[in-house]
């Protein structure tokens, strides 16, 4: 018997090493994928086996008020840009930008020294004027009584009580004329007419001062005018001295609303609400935001304290059955002392509020 023996050709070759390569990368898949089922689906971040010291409390999906952000400016309540009616030379500035002031506080002083003349004028005036009236009254007196006794006409003694009238009007007019040179002597000494900041000054001493040309601008900031503009829609269901949840800068406050008013512009409108400022905590000018209320939803919240921070990361502590997580989570509004988690929570869960001394777990390697 003849054995052949038979050389294999290439397109057998190439076929068993084809089948060689796909059996090692089903393997490898294989292996990947075991490594990938290892890590929780569900975007959380492996803590340590330990538990987290703290307390565990179950997320419950709760009904709140609904609020739409609108966006707005804060503003102070009185503001006052400080000028004068004099035109002189300023001889001192008392204030600089972020002084506080009092009410009835001088701020700026101008030259009044033409003032001082004519007030020596006016109070000459005034002394003549007082002795023509004096003159005016006993000639009238005499006439009036030499007319009883038939001793003078009727027009001399119609002429006597006119003398008086004019003297007497002449005597008035001096005395308007010196209480008008003191209001204006007033402008020479330019004042802060509330307890307030200052914050501008465009004068300095030397400058020539012009009739209303601005010298001081002081602001009272203890109580802000907070102002933001909303729908119609938004708008409809509030009413005048309602309190809003707002947050000036990113700090939360309680304002009460002070009028809802047409804005310029399409089927829109001003909402101004006001809050007390007295401790200076908020700024003019500062960013806010008035949460107007639109009806009720669902919400998960949880405790403020219960919130880690890595970065700009956020997230919650989840207990599990056998070791706690850390894992990444998506807040929303803040209400009060809690926070809504709009993604990454399920109702039914249990977080952990971590104690003050307690570290919060570590990212598992490779994470």
């Amino acid at each position: 018997m003849t054995i052949a023996r038979v050389r294999p050709g290439r397109r057998m070759l190439a076929s068993t090493l084809t089948a060689a390569t796909l059996a090692i990368g089903a393997l490898s898949i294989a292996a990947c994928g075991g490594e990938e089922s290892s890590r929780p689906s569900d975007g959380s971040v492996a803590g340590t086996p330990a538990r987290v010291s703290g307390t565990a409390l179950r997320v419950t999906d709760t009904i709140i008020n609904a609020t739409i952000d609108a966006s707005g400016i804060a503003e102070p309540m009185q503001q006052a840009m400080l000028s004068t009616k004099l035109m002189g030379t300023v001889l001192a500035v008392t204030v600089h930008e972020g002084d506080r002031v009092r009410a009835g506080q001088e701020v700026v002083r101008i030259d009044a020294r033409e003032l001082a003349a004519k007030a020596n004028q006016v109070a000459a005036s005034i002394a003549d004027a007082e002795a023509m009236q004096r003159e005016a009254a006993t000639n009238a007196a005499r006439f009036r009584a030499l007319y009883n006794d038939s001793a003078a006409t009727r027009a001399q003694h119609d002429a006597a009580q006119t003398g008086l009238a004019r003297a007497e009007a002449g005597l008035r007019a001096a005395r308007a004329a010196a209480s008008e040179l003191d209001a204006v002597s007033s402008y020479a000494s330019v004042r802060a007419p509330f307890a307030g900041v200052v914050t501008q000054r465009m004068a300095d001493p030397g400058m020539f001062a012009a009739p209303g040309a601005p010298l001081v601008t002081v602001q009272d900031v203890s109580q802000l005018r907070l102002s933001a503009t909303a729908t119609a829609e938004s708008v409809r269901s509030l009413a005048r001295d309602e309190q809003l949840q707002v947050t000036i800068d990113g700090v939360a406050a309680v304002a009460r609303i002070e009028g809802i008013v047409p804005a310029n512009a399409g089927n829109l409108f001003t909402v101004n609400a006001t809050v007390t400022n007295r401790d200076g905590k908020f700024r003019a000018g500062s960013a806010v935001v008035l949460q107007l209320p639109s009806g009720e939803t669902h919400a998960l919240l949880v405790p403020l304290s219960a919130i880690v921070r890595d970065g700009d990361l956020t997230g919650v502590i989840v207990r599990g059955p056998a070791r706690d997580e850390r894992r990444w989570v998506r807040l929303g509004a803040t209400n009060g002392t809690n926070v809504d988690v709009t993604s990454g929570l399920r109702a039914g869960e249990e977080i952990v509020v971590p104690s003050a001394t307690t570290t919060p777990p570590a990212k598992a390697p490779g994470a």
